[in-house]
């Protein structure tokens, strides 16, 4: 029997997943392409909070799909759209430049960082 009690979410048309290996982000994005879907990307509180449940779950801070575009302090959806939905840790982003991957906290809010420490690998599919 597979044991993915807690390593998958769904919501709406929607599957969280995670692999529970932590990974780069070039490395996460990868693995998350390699089966079929894409890295997370909460495009609402509710999608969020099916990410949230898994970083929870193993206690990790992980990737999201979003990235720092060419305007310093401006991020964007890997597809190179313009977020319409942010949950910013207060202060964030504060990178400018520097810090182009976005990481949740336990606790649900993001934080831009830099794209090569390793973070908990969660996909959308």
């Amino acid at each position: 029997v597979l044991a993915l009690n807690g390593k998958i979410r769904k919501v709406g048309e929607k599957i969280f997943a995670s692999n529970g290996k932590k990974v780069d982000f070039a490395s996460a994005l990868e693995t998350c392409e390699e089966a079929g879907g894409t890295i997370a990307t909460p495009m609402n509180e509710e999608e969020n909070k099916a990410i949230l449940d898994i970083v929870k779950q193993y206690n990790q801070y992980a990737y999201l799909g979003i990235k720092e575009g060419q305007t310093s302090g401006q991020f964007k959806y890997m597809n190179g759209m313009p977020l319409n939905y942010t949950k910013w840790h207060r202060y964030e982003p504060n990178g400018k430049g520097t810090e182009k991957c976005v990481e949740m906290y336990t606790d649900g809010n993001w934080n831009d960082k830099k794209c090569n420490l390793y973070r908990l690998t969660i996909c959308e599919f």
